[in-house]
């Protein structure tokens, strides 16, 4: 019943259904585009919908940066793998990029996969124009020196946390606009907006993700840093028991609040883009992170099991979002719903409303605010709305399959 007890939202489920259909029915028939394509799906079906917005050169070009990227953080996460024989492999993996044969077998599942072929990756990726294989080697290059510096260091001070979120995710931004500039669509940011769209989403991925990595077989591997979680506990894996709830809440909240400072930055960043394509591709990670934030703000749930946001409310962001508009409206609703559940009696209290205000007071300046109405729990609706919702979606489904 959850997503039917919101009419709004079903829609955007079905207009999403329908989307990733038509992505599986685009899958270029070479067998190294087709690899890239169907592989892109498998480890992130959200990006993999977004991508198909752009131009084919640059779509292609993103798409194997991706894929390059997230087989360098499948080495960086393999617990398994020596640090002797892991941080080589970081150091060097832009020259693989370049080599049609080299694979290395590590990570599991869609992950494995992707490493024992990725000579197809390589494959295309020698097809890219110059200017996106530059830009992607680049940023490969600094990642995997960033990464490499990691395993052998701990993440104890803000100022490493920002380095290693730089690293992974910063870069990440810097070589996407690379990328848009390379395609001759956009003019190149300034680098630290790049970086604050990569370290925005990085932070927060980081903060749900808690559960997770410190329960990673055989080892865990943090990045939560010591500054902040050692004025809250004495081990990090403290926050796991439930009779450290209070401060695991209050840490939690801390690390919340230090990325909500990167978010007038990235709306400064998605402002100044150009072309409507590459816009939708930067903003709805943005809003989707912006709205991550609000839900894992004192919330318990994130050090009991997974915390996401809802498949409609995904689902909505994706249909929704095509101006600045929307994205304004997104971050300002997402702000008043993180602001709703700030607790006075919290140790950061004042400085995480000062910074929900700053990022509120920016969206107003806009001028451009509208109503969306975004729900993160409870639905505001009736459940004599469900009926309805279902017959629509019946008359949806027909239309679509009569064409």
């Amino acid at each position: 019943m959850g997503a039917m007890s919101r009419p709004e939202e079903v829609v955007a489920l079905v207009k999403l259904r329908v989307a990733a259909g038509q992505i599986k029915r685009q899958i270029p028939p070479e067998e190294h585009w087709a690899f890239a394509y169907s592989m892109l799906q498998k480890v992130s079906r959200s990006f993999a919908l977004v991508i198909q917005q752009l131009g084919p050169d640059l779509r292609n070009a993103v798409c194997i940066f991706y894929l390059v990227l997230r087989a360098l953080d499948t080495v960086e996460d393999d617990t398994s793998i020596p640090t002797e024989v892991k941080v080589p492999i970081l150091q060097e993996f832009y020259r693989h990029i370049y080599n049609r044969d080299w694979h290395y077998s590590c990570g599991t599942n869609n992950y494995k996969v992707l490493m024992d072929k990725f000579h197809l990756v390589s494959t295309a990726f020698l097809e890219l124009g110059e200017g996106y294989q530059k830009a992607i080697e680049e940023i490969t290059r600094r990642m995997g020196a960033g990464m490499a510096k990691f395993i052998c260091k701990e993440v104890e001070t803000v100022d490493d946390y920002d380095e290693y979120c730089h690293y992974v995710a910063g870069l990440v931004g810097y070589g996407l606009s690379r990328l848009f500039y390379a395609a001759g669509t956009e003019d190149l940011a300034p680098d630290s907006l790049s970086n604050s769209m990569g370290l925005f989403l990085q932070k927060t991925n980081i903060i749900r993700d808690y559960l997770e990595d410190i329960n990673e077989i055989p080892k865990s591997r943090m990045f939560w840093p010591r500054e902040i979680w050692s004025k809250y506990a004495d081990k990090l894996e403290d926050f796991k028991y439930e009779q450290n709830s209070e401060k695991a809440v209050q840490c939690l909240n801390d690390l919340v609040t230090n990325a909500l400072i990167h978010a007038e930055d990235c709306l400064q960043y998605m402002a100044a883009l150009k072309d409507n394509a590459i816009f939708r591709f930067c903003a709805i990670p943005q809003i989707m992170a912006i709205g991550t934030c609000a839900l894992c703000y004192n919330n318990v749930n994130v050090f009991r099991g997974v915390v996401k946001m809802r498949r409609g409310l995904t689902a909505r962001v994706i249909d929704e979002t095509s101006s600045m508009s929307d994205v304004y409206t997104a971050f300002y609703e997402f702000s008043l719903l993180l602001e709703s559940k700030i607790d006075d009696n919290d140790p950061n209290a004042a400085l995480t409303r000062k910074r929900v205000d700053s990022i509120k007071h920016t969206c107003k300046l806009s001028g451009l605010l509208k109503r969306r109405g975004y729900h993160l729990d409870k639905s505001p609706y009736k459940p004599m709305l469900i009926m309805i919702v279902l017959l629509l979606l019946a008359v949806i489904f027909g239309a679509l399959y009569t064409k």
